[in-house]
C-alpha cells in the first residue's frame, strides 16, 4: 500500500495565472502578503500578481527580504514579519527560496516559538495548525515546491526543513509563461534540479506505479527540452515542456522521495552556498554511478525516457550509458562537472561528508544504502571527476 498526497487544487498552463483572482476570492481574504524574490520586484514581474490583486480592492504587501538558499534567520525574520500584521493569505512568487519561505509564514503566523523549534533534525515542536491558506506560484521549472510540504532552510554547515502536510499550497499555479525571462544560468540549475527529483523518485525504495509514471515523463520532458529552454529562453515549447516536467517531478518526489543526490546537496549548499539545482547537478552523475549496481533495469528505463534507445543493450550497459548521458546533459547545459569546479578544496570532503550522514531521512530512500565510506568516496569522485562504484 502506498499512501499519495497532492496539492488541493492545481493549475498548469501557458496563461493560467488568470486564475488567480477565482481563487484568491475564495478564501474571503482582504489583506494579502506577497513573499517574493527582490529581482521580480525589480523587473516588474510580481505586477503580473499585485496589480490585478489592487485593482479588485485587495490590500497587498510585498515582502522581499529574502535570498537563495536561505539561512534560518530569513526565515525567523519573515515569519516575526508575519505575526506582528493582520495577513489573511499568503502567496508565494518565484523560484524555490521564495516558495519556501511562504508556506513557512504562512504556516508559522499561526504557532509560537521560533523557526528553529521546528526543524526535522533538531526541532522539539510540532505542527497542530494550518495557519493561513496558500497561493504558490513558481516562476521557474525546477524546485517543485508549490506541490510539496517542504521548506528547506540553511545552518551553518548544512541544511534541514521543517516539513508537515499543512504546508502543502491550497493552490498551485503553474503558468510557464511566468518562466520566459529567467536566465539560462538559472533555467539550467533548476531544470537539472527537476531532473533529478524526477530520476530520484523512480530509483526510491518509496517508488510505486503513480509515482514511476510521473517520473518518467518528467524525464522525457526536462531531459529532452532543456537543453533548448537553456539556449533559447524565448522557445515557447520548451518552457513549457520544463514547466510540466518540473511539476510532474515534484509530485513524484514528493510522494517517492529523493536519496543520495539531496542528501550529498544539501552540505555543498550549506558550507558553500552553492544554489540548490548546482550542487544537485554536480553531484547527480557521480551518485547514480556509485549506486547503479542496485538499479540497473531502472536506469534502463531512465536512458529510454531520455530519448537514448537502450534497446540493443543489456541492462548494465544500458546503466553506464545512462550515467554517461547524465554527465553529458550537465556538461551541455554549462554546468560545472567537478567541485573543483566550484572551488570546493579537497580538504572539505571530510565535513562535507559528516554533514550528509546526519540527512539520514533522504539517505534512507536510497536503493543503495550509503554508509559514511560510500558518501566520501562519492564526494572524492566528484572532486576527481572520475565516476566510481564500491
Amino acid at each position: 500500500m502506498h499512501k499519495l498526497t497532492f496539492t488541493p487544487a492545481s493549475y498548469t498552463g501557458w496563461g493560467c495565472l488568470s486564475q488567480l483572482l477565482l481563487e484568491v476570492k475564495k478564501f474571503n481574504a482582504h489583506n494579502i502578503l506577497i513573499v517574493t524574490d527582490p529581482l521580480l520586484k525589480e523587473i516588474g514581474l510580481t505586477d503580473n500578481v499585485e496589480k490585478p490583486l489592487i485593482e479588485k480592492g485587495y490590500t497587498t504587501t510585498i515582502y522581499t527580504d529574502i535570498a537563495p538558499e536561505p539561512p534560518l534567520a530569513i526565515g525567523e525574520k519573515l515569519v516575526d514579519f508575519m505575526r506582528k500584521h493582520p495577513f489573511d493569505l499568503v502567496i508565494g512568487v518565484g523560484g524555490g527560496s521564495a516558495l519556501d519561505l511562504a508556506k513557512l509564514a504562512a504556516v508559522l503566523a499561526k504557532h509560537d516559538g521560533k523557526v528553529a523549534d521546528y526543524l526535522n533534525l533538531t526541532g522539539t515542536k510540532t505542527l497542530d495548525n494550518k495557519g493561513l491558506p496558500k497561493i504558490l506560484i513558481p516562476t521557474t521549472s525546477g524546485t517543485g515546491s508549490e506541490v510539496t510540504n517542504i521548506s528547506v532552510l540553511s545552518l551553518d554547515t548544512t541544511k534541514d526543513v521543517v516539513t508537515h502536510d499543512y504546508l502543502l499550497a491550497d493552490v498551485a499555479i503553474v503558468d510557464p509563461a511566468l518562466t520566459i525571462s529567467l536566465p539560462s544560468k538559472v533555467t539550467a540549475a533548476t531544470g537539472v534540479d527537476a531532473l533529478t527529483h524526477a530520476i530520484e523518485a523512480y530509483v526510491s525504495v518509496n517508488a510505486n506505479a503513480v509515482t514511476d509514471a510521473l517520473a518518467l515523463q518528467a524525464i522525457r520532458l526536462i531531459s529532452q527540452s532543456i537543453r533548448t529552454a537553456v539556449h533559447n529562453g524565448q522557445d515557447k515549447q520548451a518552457r513549457t515542456d520544463m514547466s510540466y516536467g518540473s511539476y510532474l517531478a515534484g509530485l513524484a518526489f514528493f510522494n517517492a522521495g529523493v536519496a543520495g543526490v539531496h542528501a550529498l546537496a544539501y552540505p555543498l549548499g550549506g558550507q558553500f552556498h552553492i544554489a540548490h539545482g548546482d550542487s544537485n547537478a554536480v553531484l547527480l552523475p557521480y551518485v547514480m554511478g556509485y549506486i547503479r549496481q542496485s538499479c540497473e533495469k531502472r536506469m534502463k528505463d531512465i536512458l529510454d525516457a531520455m530519448g537514448i534507445s537502450s534497446s540493443y543493450l543489456s541492462q548494465e550497459e544500458a546503466s553506464y550509458k545512462c550515467v554517461d548521458a547524465l554527465q553529458q546533459l550537465v556538461q551541455d547545459v554549462k554546468i560545472p562537472s567537478t567541485l573543483q569546479g566550484f572551488n570546493i578544496p579537497s580538504s572539505a570532503l571530510e565535513q562535507l561528508t559528516e554533514d550528509a550522514t546526519k540527512q539520514t531521512r533522504i539517505l534512507a530512500r536510497s536503493p543503495m544504502p550509503l554508509e559514511r565510506e560510500d558518501i566520501y568516496q562519492i564526494y572524492q569522485a566528484a572532486f576527481d571527476g572520475v565516476v566510481r562504484e564500491p
